[in-house]
């Protein structure tokens, strides 16, 4: 990847960043949804756990946590 498209990449990412998001750390419980498509329909499927690790940083950080399917009413 070359400079000019690194730069680009990171203008754009700076645009759709939220600055209103919380802090988030190792052992914190978090409260996902995650987007799951079964035939032609889609739905959130929610799932809350604990963050166990953090990498990189940025706006595709990833945030593994042990967590658990959070059955809805």
């Amino acid at each position: 990847m070359s400079i000019h498209a690194a730069e680009l990449i990171r203008s754009i990412e700076a645009e759709q960043l939220k600055s209103n998001l919380p802090i988030i750390h190792v052992g914190d419980t978090v409260k996902v949804g995650v987007v799951i498509q079964e035939g032609g329909k889609e739905r959130v499927q929610p799932y809350e756990g604990t963050v166990i690790a953090k990498r990189n940083g940025g706006i595709n950080e990833p945030l593994p946590f042990v967590g658990s399917f959070k059955a809805s009413a």
